[in-house]
C-alpha cells in the first residue's frame, strides 16, 4: 500500500484536483471551505488503473501554513506536484519543491492545472513556456525527470492521464518493509461518539493489530488498539505504508498531540538530542551559525531546537555539514529519518537532512576530528545495514551484484550476508553450490520483498480468476508482466511459491490451489454435443473457428486450459485422447520405417493433407520430429 501527497503554491488547485481524482473533498474544516483555502492536512483515497488503492495527503500551500504541510508530507511515497497554468512557478512552488528534495521523496508527477483558464488561441505556446519554466526549476532535484501532465479538474481534462502517470510512478515500487517495529506519527486526533479517541497517521516499519497494547511517545502512556481503519474500512491489521486510523482505548484526546508516535511498548526511546547530517539550501542568504534557534520537523512533530555546528564555524548556503540538535521537547527518531529545519521568524525553510545518531552519548566538543570520522562512518551505516539497503534497492538480484552495490570489502560483505540470511532478513532463492560466496550468482531477495511479491502474486491470480471465471489460470507471461519482474527473478520466485503450495502451475498457467473451472448447465450440454462430434471424426475434427462459433471463445479457451482440447495450429485442435493417439502412432511408424511423409500420415489416419501437415508441423515445433525435404524423421 502506498501514500502520495500534494505539493505546490496556494490556490494552484491541489484540493480541487484531489476531489476530481477521488470524489472526496479533502478540506474538512468549515473555515477551509468558506475561505476556499486549505489550512490543515486533508485526506482522500482512490484506486489506480492497475488496481492498487492509494491514500492521498492534501497539504496547504499558503506560506502561513507551511508547518502544517510538513506534518503530513514526510510519510509519502510519491508527490503530485501542482503548478497552475495561469500563474506558473510561484514562491511556495519553489519552497515545496525544496522540501520534497530535502525529504528525498522518491517519485513524483507534475500536474499542470487550470489549463482551461488559458485562452485557446494562446494555450499551446503558453503551456510550453510554463512547462519549460517548471523543467528549469526542477533541474537537479528528485523531480527532475518527473512527467508533466496537463489537467483541468473543472473540465475533467487529463485526469485519466494523471491517474495512469501515478500508476506508472508507483509501479514496481515495494510497499514499506515490515521491520516488526511499528510506529505511527500522529497527524490528527479526534473523538468519535461511542468509540472514544481516534488518531491518524501513516504507519511505517511494522504491523499493528486490533488488541495490541501500544505506547504513546514521548509521554510513555499506554493504551490498547480497539479498532483500525484504512480509507474508512475496518481492518484487524494495519500494514506499513498505509494511512491508518487507530481507535485507542484508555487514552483521552487531550493526552495526545500531533507529533506523538504510536508504537508497541519498549520498541523506541524518545530523545532530546540528535546527531544529524545537514544541507543548507543554496537560496538562503546567510550561513547557518552555531547556536542558532530553529524549528525542527521530523515525522509529524515540530519542536524548537538549538543548532550546534560541528567541525566548522558555520555552514555556507548550498553546503553540507554535521550538526548536533538540542531539542526543547523529546521526539522519536531512527537513524536515516529525514528532517527539515526552518527559521522561526521570519518563517523560512533553511534546509534539512538525515538523522545519523538518534541517541548520542553526550554533548559533543565542536572541533573533534575523531568525532567527525565517527559520524561519517555512522552516516554510511553498519556493514549489515549497508548490505541490506543494497538488497532492498535491487529487490531480487545475484549476491555479487548486491555486494558490488554495497561497496563493502569482501570480508565485511561476507559476514553481513551470513548475518542477514541467518536472521531471515534475506532469502536465498537459489541454493549456492559453494555456500554463501560474495561472488556467487545465486539470487537473493529481502524477506520483506518476498512477502510483498507473494501477496501481489496471489492478489493478481485471484483477480484473474474473478475476471476470467472460465480460465483455469493466468498465463505465466501475463503474471510476470503484472508483477513487473524480469525472467530469471520471476522464474525463481514462482518456483518457490509453487513449491510452498501457495499457487499451483500447469504450464503455461498459474492458479490458486484447488481452483477449478465451473461450467453452467447449458455450457456443459453444448460441450457434450461438441465433444461427441469430435469423437465421431477424431482425425478430421471441426475447425477451431467452428468450435468457437458453437461454444463461444471463453468456453473453447477453458477446454484448452483444461487440456481437453489441444491446438496443433491456429485452425486445428484435437481431443486430448485423439492427440495422444496421433502422436504415439506417428512415433511408432517412424521407429518402424525411419521416415514418413505427409501423404503417408494422411493415408494412415484416413484424413486430409490439411490435418496431416498441421500435425507434423506441430511435432516439428515440439522437437519430436525433424523435417528433411518432404520427409520427417525422429529427432535424436
Amino acid at each position: 500500500m502506498h501514500v502520495i501527497g500534494t505539493a505546490g503554491h496556494v490556490d494552484h488547485g491541489k484540493s480541487t484536483l484531489v476531489e476530481a481524482l477521488t470524489g472526496i473533498h479533502p478540506d474538512r474544516l468549515k473555515e477551509e471551505r468558506e475561505r476556499e483555502m486549505t489550512i490543515d492536512l486533508g485526506f482522500a483515497w482512490m484506486e489506480l488503473p492497475g488496481g492498487e488503492e492509494i491514500g492521498i495527503v492534501d497539504v496547504p500551500g499558503h506560506r502561513d501554513f507551511i508547518e502544517n504541510m510538513l506534518a503530513g508530507i514526510g510519510g509519502i511515497d510519491a508527490a503530485i506536484f501542482v503548478v497552475a497554468a495561469d500563474e506558473g512557478v510561484m514562491p511556495q512552488t519553489r519552497e515545496h519543491l525544496a522540501i520534497l528534495d530535502i525529504l528525498q521523496i522518491p517519485k513524483g508527477v507534475v500536474a499542470l492545472t487550470k489549463i482551461d483558464l488559458v485562452a485557446d488561441e494562446d494555450q499551446s505556446g503558453w503551456l510550453e513556456l510554463v512547462e519549460d519554466e517548471i523543467r528549469k526549476v526542477m533541474e537537479g532535484t528528485i523531480l527532475e525527470n518527473a512527467p508533466v501532465i496537463r489537467v483541468s479538474a473543472k473540465k475533467q481534462i487529463g485526469l485519466d492521464e494523471l491517474r495512469q502517470a501515478l500508476d506508472s510512478c508507483l509501479s514496481g515500487k515495494l510497499s514499506r518493509p515490515d521491520l516488526q517495529k511499528p510506529r505511527l506519527p500522529v497527524d490528527r486526533i479526534f473523538t468519535i461518539a461511542g468509540f472514544g479517541t481516534v488518531v491518524t497517521g501513516t504507519l511505517s516499519d511494522g504491523v499493528l493489530n486490533v488488541g495490541d497494547e501500544v505506547e504513546i511517545l514521548p509521554g510513555g502512556l499506554r493504551g490498547r488498539v480497539r479498532g483500525l481503519q484504512t480509507h474508512k474500512r475496518k481492518h484487524t491489521s494495519a500494514v506499513p505504508g498505509s494511512r491508518t486510523a487507530i481507535n485507542i482505548s484508555g487514552i483521552n484526546t487531550d493526552q495526545i498531540n500531533r507529533g506523538d508516535v504510536i508504537t508497541k511498548p519498549s520498541t523506541y526511546r524518545a530523545t532530546r538530542r540528535l546527531d544529524v547530517h545537514f544541507r543548507l539550501l543554496p537560496a538562503i542568504n546567510k550561513p547557518l551559525v552555531h547556536n542558532t534557534e530553529v524549528k525542527f520537523f521530523i515525522g509529524s512533530a515540530e519542536v524548537v531546537a538549538r543548532v550546534r555546528v560541528l567541525g566548522v564555524d558555520e555552514i555556507e548556503p548550498g553546503k553540507e555539514g554535521w550538526l548536533q540538535m538540542e531539542l526543547r521537547q523529546p521526539v522519536v527518531a531512527v537513524r536515516g529519518d529525514r528532517f527539515i529545519l526552518r527559521r522561526p521568524s521570519p518563517g523560512e525553510t533553511l534546509g534539512g537532512g538525515s538523522v545519523v545518531d538518534p541517541h548520542p552519548k553526550g554533548r559533543h566538543k565542536r572541533f573533534n576530528s575523531g568525532l567527525l570520522a565517527k559520524l561519517e562512518t555512522l552516516s554510511q551505516g553498519l556493514p549489515v545495514d549497508i548490505l541490506f539497503q543494497a538488497a532492498l534497492a535491487l529487490h531480487t538480484a545475484p549476491i555479487k551484484e548486491i555486494v558490488a552495490r554495497s561497496n563493502l570489502e569482501a570480508n565485511q560483505a561476507s559476514q553481513a550476508l551470513r548475518e542477514l540470511v541467518d536472521n531471515r532478513k534475506l532469502l536465498l532463492l537459489d541454493e549456492p553450490s559453494t555456500g554463501i560466496d560474495t561472488d556467487s550468482n545465486a539470487l537473493v531477495i529481502p524477506h520483506t520483498a518476498w512477502d510483498e511479491i507473494v501477496r501481489r502474486a496471489l492478489s493478481e491470480v485471484e483477480r484473474f480468476h474473478r475476471e476470467n471465471p472460465l480460465r483455469q489460470g493466468i498465463p505465466r507471461e501475463e503474471l510476470k508482466s503484472r508483477l513487473n519482474l524480469s525472467s530469471r527473478p520471476f522464474n525463481a520466485i514462482l518456483e518457490r511459491i509453487v513449491s510452498k503450495g501457495i499457487l499451483e502451475e500447469a504450464r503455461p498457467l498459474v492458479f490458486k490451489p484447488g481452483h477449478r473451472i465451473q461450467f453452467s448447465q447449458s455450457q456443459e450440454l453444448a460441450i457434450s454435443k461438441m465433444m461427441s462430434i469430435y469423437e465421431k471424426a477424431p482425425f478430421t475434427p471441426p475447425s477451431i473457428k467452428e468450435t468457437k462459433n458453437v461454444l463461444g471463445e471463453e468456453v473453447y479457451n477453458a477446454l484448452v486450459d483444461l487440456g481437453l482440447l489441444i491446438a496443433v495450429s491456429e485452425e486445428i485442435a484435437f481431443r486430448k485422447e485423439d492427440y495422444q493417439h496421433l502422436i504415439a502412432e506417428v512415433r511408432s511408424l517412424l521407429q518402424k520405417n525411419g521416415e514418413i511423409t505427409a501423404a503417408q500420415v494422411r493415408d494412415h489416419f484416413n484424413t486430409s493433407r490439411r490435418y496431416a501437415l498441421a500435425l507434423l508441423e506441430h511435432m516439428d515445433a515440439k522437437g519430436i520430429t525433424l523435417r528433411e525435404g518432404d520427409v520427417r524423421k525422429l529427432r535424436l
